[in-house]
Order: structure tokens, then C-alpha cells, then sequence
């Protein structure tokens, strides 16, 4: 075969490329993930750290039926939202498979143990802490313009969907650790609120300045509520009093603070996800979701399932499906496929200023 034939078969086979890269580009939506183990899909499987979910029996009820990093088990909330879309779930951006045409997708930058603060998490030595992940997050525009160019990048990117979880180890794995911690010495509860509201504060602008226009954010959950506080702090199985009462200032200061966003950015750029609500819908009642239990997780030990680790040794439920807590912290595929719904149709109780549904249908429209 002659050089030419050889050119002209390479440069016909780099066209090709392009032309897959931009008919992927044309459907599929960009999702990007940043936050801590709710949104985590396997990040800290590449990290040296303590915060890890890859052994049995996490990813259980997966489709491979083997660990992913994922805190579930099962799939999680991004995994969901990416089912919605139509489209494969973004790979953990420390994945050696992201690359090429899974760029298109977006990627997940979130990591176990990680807060608002850079201290939240310290005993889990090497995390991603979010500046770390807003950091690649530029390393990961970058990477898309080496392929499609710096323009389509920034359409890209600015058409992504981005969804942002973080907060509850704040309070869970900071300021309550341990008694008398240095936050809690530091502030009082009231004043620790307003001090990380307005630390991340700073993390969504800075979001928005890299490019990022249409970003959920989900508040805490009812964290006084879940089986490792029960465990530790419950004589009846109440929720902790305490920790009920920050997610009960955390999240209301959350929302008037996304608002001043949007008012800033002259946007609804920011949207506010009420999962403090939509959690305690079915702790409240679990029997009208189909579970027989809020309170016990299915994998665990001790109180409520609620002490230490899920390991290959714990407690295991057999059906996955009756429990609306996988393990002590984290809640089972079918309570995240109800949160999941909530996002996508919530009212306006759950969902402010709208719903991903009404997002999706604003933006086809653009």
C-alpha cells in the first residue's frame, strides 16, 4: 500500500472520530458530580484511605453484584439521575477508563469524608477535598479541549448538569466527632452554621466562575436520624435532638443563600434540593414507602446496625428493598430512587426554584 493510500485511509479514520466524538456530544448531556460518599462512585478506591466501600457486601444488588466504591447497595442518587438522562453514569474522574468519548459524559469528582471544610475528615488521611475536586474539575477542561477544542468546551461545559453534595460530615465528622471538638470550641452551633454557609459560598461561585450553570445542591439529611447517631445517642430511637437542630439551621440558611446566589449571577444557576424533607418523608412513615424499617440499617453491627463499618462479618438484611438504610450512614438503592424522584418531580417543597423535569424541559428549549 502506498504512503498516500495510508494517509488518505488515516485521515478517513480521524474524520470518523470527530464525527462519532460530536453525533456523542449532540445527545448526550454532560454530568458532573462533586461532593462526598452520598455522590462517591469509586473515587477513594484509588486514594490510600480509611473511607472505602469496596469490599462485600457493598454493591450487592449492583449489576455486577461486586463492590464499586459506591456507599450503597446498589446504585446511588448520580447513578439515577444519569438513568433519567438516558445515559451511562459519569466515571470517577481517578478511573484510568475516563478518557475520550467518556469525557463527553462528565465525570464524578466526589469523595468519601469530605466537607465544606477542608479539617472535615482528617482521620480519613488522603481524600479530595473540594478544592481539590474544583481543581480537577480544571484539569478536566482542559482534557476536553485537547479533544473537541476550546469553544465546544465551553458549551460543554456550560450545558453540563452539575450536582453538588456536601455539609452533613461537617457536622457528623467535624464538629460532633468528638466532644468538645475544635469547632465546637470554636463556635457555637448557631455561628458554625452561618461560618460554613458562608465557606461554601465561596465553592459555588467559584463553580460558576469556572463555568457551571446549572447546579443542584442538595441540603443534609435528617442526620440526627440516621442508625450510626441512633446507635450512639438514642435510648428509644428518637433522633438525636442535637443534630436535628443543625440540619434544621443548616439547610434553611443553605436555601436564602442559593437565592442570593441566583440574585447575584442573574440566574436560576443554583438550585436547592430539600433532602432533609424528602428523607424525612419515609423515616417519618417507612410503611408507606414499603419498608419495614427507617431506623435499623441493613448492613451493620450493634444498636439499629449502627456501629462502625458494613464488612463482610456485619449483620446482612436479605432484602435490601425493606430497609431504607444500607449501612449506618448511607441510605439503600430503593430510598435513593425515591429521593431521585423527588428531584426530578418534587414540588416546590422539595425542589427550589423547580424540578430537574422542568430544567430539562427549560433547557431543550434554549
Amino acid at each position: 500500500m502506498t504512503n498516500s493510500v495510508v494517509n488518505v485511509a488515516l485521515l478517513g479514520l480521524c474524520i470518523l472520530q470527530v464525527m462519532s466524538l460530536l453525533a456523542l456530544q449532540a445527545n448526550a448531556r454532560a454530568f458532573l458530580v462533586f461532593g462526598d460518599s452520598l455522590v462517591d462512585n469509586g473515587n477513594n478506591d484509588f486514594l490510600v484511605t480509611t473511607a472505602r466501600a469496596d469490599n462485600y457486601p457493598y454493591g450487592i444488588d449492583y449489576p455486577t453484584h461486586r463492590p464499586t466504591g459506591r456507599f450503597s447497595n446498589g446504585l446511588n442518587i448520580p447513578d439515577l439521575i444519569s438513568e433519567h438522562l438516558g445515559q451511562a453514569s459519569s466515571l470517577p474522574y481517578l478511573s484510568p477508563m475516563l478518557k475520550k468519548d467518556k469525557l463527553l459524559i462528565g465525570a464524578n469528582f466526589a469523595s468519601a469524608g469530605i466537607g465544606i471544610l477542608n479539617d472535615t475528615g482528617i482521620q480519613f488521611l488522603n481524600i479530595i477535598r473540594i478544592t481539590k475536586q474544583l481543581e480537577y474539575f480544571q484539569q478536566y477542561k482542559v482534557r476536553l479541549s485537547g479533544l473537541i477544542g476550546e469553544e465546544e468546551m465551553e458549551r460543554l461545559v456550560n450545558g453540563a448538569l452539575v450536582l453538588i453534595t456536601l455539609g452533613g460530615n461537617d457536622f457528623v465528622n467535624n464538629y460532633y466527632l468528638v466532644p468538645f471538638s475544635a469547632r465546637s470550641r470554636q463556635f457555637s452551633l448557631p455561628d458554625y452554621v452561618v461560618y460554613i454557609i458562608s465557606e461554601y459560598r465561596k465553592v459555588l461561585r467559584k463553580m460558576y466562575d469556572l463555568g457551571a450553570r446549572r447546579v443542584l445542591v442538595t441540603g443534609t439529611g435528617p442526620m440526627g436520624c440516621v442508625p450510626a447517631e441512633l446507635a450512639q445517642r438514642s435510648r428509644n430511637g428518637e433522633c438525636s435532638t442535637e443534630l436535628q437542630r443543625a440540619a434544621s439551621l443548616f439547610n434553611p440558611q443553605l436555601v436564602q443563600m442559593i437565592n442570593d446566589l441566583n440574585n447575584e449571577v442573574g440566574s436560576s444557576a443554583f438550585i436547592a434540593a430539600n433532602t432533609q424533607q424528602m428523607h424525612m418523608d419515609f423515616i417519618s412513615n417507612p410503611q408507606a414507602y414499603g419498608f419495614v424499617s427507617s431506623k435499623v440499617a441493613c448492613c451493620g453491627q450493634g444498636p439499629y446496625n449502627g456501629i462502625g463499618l458494613c464488612t463482610p462479618i456485619s449483620n446482612l438484611c436479605p432484602n435490601r428493598d425493606l430497609f431504607a438504610f444500607w449501612d449506618p450512614f448511607h441510605p439503600s438503592e430503593k430510598a435513593s430512587r425515591i429521593i431521585a424522584q423527588q428531584i426530578l418531580n418534587g414540588s416546590p417543597q422539595y425542589m427550589h426554584p423547580m424540578n430537574l423535569s422542568t430544567i430539562l424541559s427549560l433547557d431543550s428549549m434554549a
